[in-house]
């Protein structure tokens, strides 16, 4: 075993991402899955349905569609907004 079979040992799953320029990329694709999980989850809660919650946010279901699919990044900050609003809920972003 050389030095550079060693080089990763202790280090992060995260400190690897940031290495190979990923990190970023990751922590988005989580934060969204996250809170499209917990949209879900609310109007599973609700009983609100996807077409019910496009007319609540005045929106078409295929944007409810997209907000709801993790890997479609194309949802705004005013979307993710509206949409935990007509929930009932709010959507707290933080710098850390």
């Amino acid at each position: 075993m050389t030095n550079d079979d060693n080089a990763h040992i202790g280090s992060s799953f995260e400190s690897w991402l940031d290495e190979k320029g990923l990190l970023e990329d990751a922590t988005s694709f989580g934060i969204k899955e996250v809170i499209a999980f917990q949209i879900s989850q609310e109007m599973k809660a609700k009983g609100i349905s996807k077409s019910r919650m496009a007319e609540m946010m005045r929106t078409s279901r295929s944007q409810v569609d997209r907000l709801l699919d993790p890997e479609n990044n194309s949802a705004t900050l005013e979307t993710l907004m509206r949409a935990a609003r007509v929930l009932g809920r709010d959507l707290r972003l933080e710098l850390v």
